[in-house]
């Protein structure tokens, strides 16, 4: 592809030169012989500062957002093949949709986002978008599918230049459909630019990444872009949980859209009759168009909420309510979403492993817990730890969740990173003792 093909659709500030280009990076150590390199200022380092080395790897053309890197490549180095862009990362979509040749616009794509549930609801719609016939892509925090083929994930959303790169593979693979997470982080950071979601999904808001987001306005902000479209039109479906406090915001932000409210309060998608045992969920499905029998093998009344997003998205994807239920009841379980660890049962006590991060995730699954057991009289044990340099005000509200509603509280160590791991554990402390001086 000719560098002048590549920016084409690109908003370049100035240009220069023209050459031909086999690929795109943002990451210097990546690059190879023939590479555009999209040199980015993000949040903890700039791009900017690994031009040189991107050129001694063999890039051809150099996309920068800083106006002196400009200044100096075309004073040293005037054959080269460059351009200057206001936003690094919008300009880093544009480029590599350009050389991925844009599967974007190739793929009907329905995007996920909240604080809790964005993986299972993901996981949920791909299972029922296949069970059709449907090839997917999925991106998720836990896993990225090519129809078959499955890959450990090192992001829930990565940059534009990595989901585009998956989504041109799904492609080449026969994949029509592609179901992915979109976090708060990637939606502000405009990570998802340019990407036009048919299909856009609310989970829930709960406090969380207050340490990127500031507040909770900006955080609920920075979720509802999903509805109105980053770098593209807005999403043609709205699925929005309506039994959420933010519903109302969510909805304004999606006023460009066709809106359909899910909830087991609220809702023109709504659960009634509920059922809940371990391992089996039951509950009537009645919507707009009709009613259903839903009966899946997941577990507890946050799964009522996934199943109902995932199934409102699956109607938006062209799926009847027959094809739907007859999908919920092979749903296979989700990677670390109250997963009950095979063969724990045979020992007299079940093991259940769970991503929840946040105070509420963590309120929800000990609750869905205390009810497993009431009926055999058996006590909950809780066992988690907090992540360093994340949000440090949700350790203790997390720990005095865990004192005040489980039987037996084990706070271990989580991923300190650059933090000190007994210093987490202390923060965490004090609102188990909190909790443990009003029991």
């Amino acid at each position: 592809m000719k560098w002048s093909e590549a920016i084409a659709g690109v908003g370049v500030l100035a240009t220069a030169g023209d050459v031909d280009v086999r690929g795109v990076q943002y990451d210097s150590r990546r690059v190879g012989v023939g590479d555009v390199f999209v040199a980015i200022r993000g949040d903890s380092t700039d791009g900017n500062k690994f031009v040189d080395a991107a050129l001694r790897q063999g890039a051809a053309a150099v996309v920068t957002d800083s106006a002196e890197t400009f200044a100096r490549l075309q004073r040293e180095r005037p054959e080269l093949a460059v351009a200057q862009v206001e936003h690094g990362r919008r300009g880093l979509a544009e480029v590599s949709a350009a050389v991925f040749g844009h599967p974007e616009k190739k793929l009907k794509l329905s995007a996920v986002t909240g604080t809790n549930g964005k993986t299972t609801t993901a996981l949920l719609l791909e299972q029922m978008l296949k069970s059709v016939g449907r090839k997917c892509v999925l991106l998720g925090t836990i896993e990225t599918h090519v129809g078959d083929e499955v890959r450990a994930s090192e992001h829930t959303t990565p940059e534009s230049r990595d989901v585009l790169e998956v989504f041109a593979e799904g492609v080449r693979a026969g994949c029509t459909e592609a179901v992915m997470e979109m976090s708060s982080h990637a939606l502000e950071q405009e990570r998802v630019w340019g990407l036009p979601v048919d299909v856009a999904m609310f989970t829930n808001l709960t406090q969380d990444h207050l340490d990127f987001h500031g507040t909770m306005e900006r955080y609920a902000a920075a979720k509802a872009r999903l509805f109105t479209g980053v770098g593209a039109e807005a999403p043609r479906i709205a699925v929005i949980n309506a039994d959420d406090p933010t519903a109302e915001q969510m909805m304004a932000a999606a006023r460009a859209c066709e809106v359909r409210r899910y909830g087991i309060k609220d809702g023109e998608w709504l659960a009634e009759n509920v059922v809940l045992e371990a391992g089996r969920t039951k509950f009537t499905m009645k919507t707009p168009v009709g009613a259903v029998e839903i009966q899946s093998p997941l577990t507890g009344r946050v799964n009522v909420y996934n199943l109902l997003a995932a199934a409102c998205a699956a109607e938006a994807r062209g799926l009847s309510l027959e094809q739907i239920a007859a999908a919920a009841k092979t749903l296979k379980q989700v990677p670390g979403r109250f997963e009950v660890v095979t063969g724990s049962r045979k020992a007299g006590f079940a093991v259940v492993v769970d991503y929840a991060h946040t105070d509420d995730a963590l309120k929800n699954l000990i609750a869905l817990a205390r009810d497993l057991v009431k009926e055999n009289a058996g006590r909950v044990i809780t066992m988690f730890g907090c992540g360093g340099d994340r949000d440090k005000t949700k350790r203790p509200k997390m720990g005095r969740v865990a004192a005040s509603m489980s039987d037996f509280v084990v706070v271990t160590s989580d991923n300190p990173r650059s933090e000190d791991p007994m210093q987490i554990i202390e923060e965490v402390l004090v609102g188990v003792r909190a909790a443990a001086a009003v029991r």
